[in-house]
């Protein structure tokens, strides 16, 4: 168990709430920067993969901790899924402010959802948009769980890891593969 003051400890949960707060206000803000003269079309592709990667990741990490009882593979698999959602919001950032947004079923790819285009993908638009709202809505609040579950476990109070993890684990899967399920909806309008 990591020794550390009750001072140290309510800072520490003072940046977690801060940054739980800033991530997603910054990356709302970035949407409305624009940076010309790069082509970074190849980054959905990567940062949908890097989104399935943490699926799996998270999967098998909670094999290794419910079934295998390896707290320390556990451990590293953890710190794996969370580096690659880091290296995930980088590549979503990076991609947002150097390109323009991509209209669900604009099949010609000229910014407009014309009336047939509209037709031809009026059954999976709802179900588009419900999915990436759900999306965006649980990966706001994946960022706190996340990280105070990472907390509780580093502190070596599993107790309460566990408890936050409960809620954490599912929340962080869905995060994950509705991620590349919305990739792999949006994908044909890039």
């Amino acid at each position: 168990m990591e020794k550390i003051s009750e001072s140290k400890l309510k800072s520490v949960k003072r940046w977690i709430v801060v940054l739980s707060v800033i991530i997603p206000i910054t990356v709302a803000a970035l949407f409305g920067i624009k940076i010309e003269g790069y082509n970074t079309s190849f980054l959905p592709p990567i940062y949908a993969t890097i989104n399935g990667i943490t699926a799996v990741i998270l999967i098998i990490a909670i094999w290794a901790i419910a079934i295998k009882k390896d707290r320390e593979l556990h451990r590293k698999l953890m710190r794996t899924a969370i580096a690659c959602s880091i290296l995930f919001l980088i590549g979503y950032i990076t991609y947002h402010i150097t390109s323009s947004a991509t209209i669900y079923g604009d099949i010609n790819h000229d910014g407009i959802r014309s009336p047939e285009e509209i037709a031809a993908v009026k059954s999976s638009f709802l179900i588009y948009v419900l999915l990436l709202i759900s999306h965006i809505i649980l990966s706001v609040a994946v960022i706190p769980l996340v990280l105070f579950t990472y907390l509780q476990a580093y502190l070596g109070r599993f107790d309460r890891h566990k408890k936050i993890a409960r809620y954490t684990f599912p929340i962080w899967l869905f995060v994950a593969i509705s991620g590349v399920v919305v990739y792999l909806m949006i994908s044909p309008y890039y």
